[in-house]
Order: structure tokens, then C-alpha cells, then sequence
């Protein structure tokens, strides 16, 4: 766990001493856009043109954001498009390590060393590279998956869209909820440092976990009865809760599994087709229990709780 200051890598956990014990994601930096002609993106920075082989992406199979990015891939079939890197699963003093096949980098910092020489701050994944320019294009996962979602659309034939039009205002503020309290909440409690920051986001966390139970209890998805990025978004955190958050973020009040309508929502996105693919337990446990060594000094990784996601769900066209 670091960053990069001055042109060097920096090994240093989080400073929540400004924080009352908060912990703050900083805010990603290449936010580039990948379009079907390389024109300007929504953001208006600047396009990258969607082209077969041209962009490399490099992912963690631990990491929540990073997963993202592969279901969207797989759900747009892009396997042929966009080759894929999956960085090692523990990350210590150095980092993020991997053996990476187009420079032969050992760190993903060097990655973003060479992108921009003059880059400071954490080095995270997702990372969308562009093999031609030879830099990042985004390492903003939630840009990502909509530049997958429709970029490549008239290259693949693949027109199913996860964030459509007429749904759009909905599927933005199930979003931010659930960004602000589920997603990132986690991390808000397993990366807090004082009682008052742990139980600000328990609080929070559990309350929108309800209210996300309430809605799946009388809707099949988050945006009615199309499954869309918000379902996706969500997956991602609710996947690892039971196996990792539960015990190693102190997110404790109950497991996912203790919740029927959301016990069901998750074995039916796992169960869709190639979704079960990109989920790697061995990854997503190491990661976590062996990486983060302020909240689990031992290394050592519990062996349970097993799950089985291939069991039979309830949820069913409305």
C-alpha cells in the first residue's frame, strides 16, 4: 500500500489523522474517454478511438472497482477486443505486482510513471491502456463500463445496453447511494481509525443495505425490471461481503446471506452467463487478509464461511 511523490514510490497506509479517523478515496485521475470514433467523451475530455487490440486492461480479481470492468467486458463480449492482465493478489510495500506483458513491469506504478512522469498520488486499479499512445486512458472504473457499454457496439454487434436512456435519472441516484454507503462504505468501516468514523459508516452502510433488501423485495433489479449498471455496481460489494467484508471490515450486524431478497438478487447475477468466470475467492481473500496488514496483522486467512452461489434463486420476470 503506497503512492507515488515526487517520481517515487512511497509505502504509506492512509492518513486519517485530518479525518476525525475517516478514511477518503482520493478521487481518480486519468479520465479520459473511449468512444466509437474517438470523439470527445461526455466528461469533455479527451476520445480515444474504439479499435480490436488496441487497449490492454489491467485489473486486480480482488478488487471491487476492477471487477467491474471484466463483467462489463464479458457481458459486451469484448474477450477479442481488449486483452486483460490480472495484477497479483497481494499488495504490499510495493504495491500493486504483476508481470506485465507489454513493458515487463513489475509494479503498476511504473505504469503510471510512464503515462505521465510527473504523477502523484495512489495507484489504483482498473487501469484502461491504449497500446498506441502508450497511456492511460481512465482508471475511473465507473467511466469504464460505459465506455464498454456502448463503444464497441457497432465493431461486436453487441447492442444490450446496462445504463439506458429512459432509466438513466434512476439508475444515477440508486448509483450514488449505493457508491456512497455500500460500495465505498465498507472500506469507510473496515478503514477507520476512531469508534465515531467506524460506526458513522456502519450506520449508514446497514441502513442502505435495507433499503436495498426493501426494493428487491418487490422489484427483480435496483431499476425495475431491466438489469442494468446499478445491479452490476452493486454485485461487486455484495459478492464479497459474507467471505471478506463481514468479518475483516467489522461490517458484522448480519451477512447477505441472512437477507432473502438479496441472497436470491446475488445467485442470479452470479448465474449469468460468464459472471461466475470473473469471480476469484482465492484472489479476493488473499487480497484482503494477507494486504492489509494495519487491520490483520497475522496474515493468516480464514478458511470458511463456504458459499455456494449456483444454488437455486427465486428471482423471477415480473
Amino acid at each position: 500500500m503506497g503512492l507515488l511523490q515526487q517520481g517515487k514510490w512511497v509505502d504509506k497506509w492512509y492518513d486519517t489523522k485530518n479525518s476525525d479517523g475517516e478514511f477518503r478515496r482520493q478521487d481518480s485521475r486519468f479520465r479520459s474517454w473511449l468512444t466509437a470514433n474517438g470523439e470527445t467523451g461526455p466528461n469533455g475530455e479527451q476520445g480515444f478511438k474504439a479499435e480490436k487490440g488496441r487497449y490492454h486492461l489491467y485489473v486486480s480479481l480482488a478488487c471491487p472497482w476492477a471487477h467491474r470492468t471484466l463483467i462489463f467486458r464479458e457481458l459486451k463480449g469484448l474477450h477479442d477486443y481488449i486483452d486483460v492482465t490480472a495484477v497479483e493478489p497481494i499488495m504490499l510495500e510495493n504495491g500493486w505486482e504483476l508481470n506485465d506483458p507489454l513493458y515487463g513491469f513489475d509494479y503498476t506504478y511504473q505504469l503510471y510513471l510512464k503515462a505521465d512522469p510527473s504523477y502523484e498520488g495512489r495507484v489504483t486499479v482498473p487501469i484502461l491502456w491504449d497500446k498506441q499512445t502508450q497511456t492511460i486512458v481512465s482508471n475511473e472504473s465507473s467511466e469504464i463500463i460505459r465506455m464498454f457499454n456502448s463503444a464497441f457496439n457497432h465493431l461486436t454487434g453487441n447492442h444490450s445496453d446496462y445504463y439506458p436512456e429512459d432509466l438513466r435519472s434512476q439508475i444515477d441516484a440508486v448509483n450514488t447511494r449505493v457508491y456512497d454507503t455500500i460500495n465505498n462504505g465498507v472500506y469507510l468501516s473496515g478503514f477507520a481509525t476512531t469508534q465515531y468514523a467506524y460506526e458513522k459508516a456502519f450506520k449508514a452502510l446497514f441502513e442502505s443495505l435495507d433499503w436495498v433488501e426493501d426494493i428487491l423485495s418487490k422489484q427483480r433489479y435496483l431499476a425495475g425490471d431491466k438489469l442494468t449498471e446499478a445491479d452490476w455496481r452493486l454485485f461487486t460489494t455484495l459478492i464479497r461481503f459474507d467471505a471478506v467484508y463481514f468479518g475483516h471490515f467489522k461490517t458484522n450486524r448480519q451477512q447477505i446471506a441472512d437477507y432473502p431478497a438479496l441472497s436470491n438478487y446475488v445467485r442470479e447475477l452470479y448465474q449469468v452467463k460468464g459472471i461466475a468466470e470473473t469471480v476469484n475467492f482465492a484472489h479476493i481473500k488473499t487480497h484482503y487478509y494477507v494486504s492489509h496488514l494495519t487491520i490483520n496483522p497475522t496474515g493468516i486467512i480464514p478458511v470458511g464461511s463456504a458459499q455456494d452461489f449456483t444454488q437455486a434463486h427465486n428471482r423471477q420476470p415480473l
